[in-house]
């Protein structure tokens, strides 16, 4: 009966199962209709559309963009890159389409280029409560921290530069401190 079952299961298969493609042409075909890694995520989109003109580091600096710490590296590799803080922005509300801080990453030429931003939101102002944005929960930091400030939620939205540990994740492993200059 199994026999009788399986040869039958056989027989059929190739009927509703559409013959495997060879891999190549599997792989041309998925790359000519694959999706942006920025066109993913309609957050991601938000912050390009908002954060496009700072990508020249003197409009942000004219914005009200301030230097706020060096180059800042991951434990385990990768970086956050440098970032630039408009303490304007900072308060309760969280909104893709202004910043509070713009990430940069020093490249070994001198030049700074925009890789992404942070939503950033002291915890204080939230209380019994996680700010969300975009459905995006924010992350919770502590006090004491490597920052000196008080207890603060945040996200991390690599809109200028892919991540392959996730659009939101912390630390960037594409992103360098190589060209931080010494002091």
């Amino acid at each position: 009966m199994n026999k009788i079952i399986l040869s039958s299961i056989a027989a059929v298969l190739p009927l509703v199962m559409p013959a495997a493609a060879p891999a190549e042409d599997m792989h041309q075909h998925a790359s000519a209709t694959e999706v942006p890694w920025h066109a993913r995520s309609p957050l991601i989109q938000k912050v390009r559309t908002a954060t496009a003109k700072y990508r020249d580091i003197n409009v942000a600096l004219a914005s009200g963009y301030a230097p706020a710490t060096p180059c800042v590296s991951g434990p385990n590799g990768g970086a956050m890159g440098v970032h630039l803080i408009n303490g304007a922005l900072l308060g309760k509300e969280v909104d893709a389409a202004a910043p509070e801080a713009l990430i940069y990453e020093p490249l070994p030429d001198g030049r700074m280029k925009l890789v992404g931003v942070e939503i950033i939101t002291f915890a204080a102002d939230w209380v019994n409560e996680v700010p969300v944005l975009d459905g995006h929960l924010l992350n919770y930091v502590g006090a004491p921290n490597r920052y000196g400030i008080p207890a603060f939620y945040e996200i991390h939205v690599w809109a200028w530069r892919n991540n392959p540990t996730g659009s939101f994740a912390d630390f960037n492993p594409q992103v360098s401190c190589a060209g931080q200059p010494l002091t």
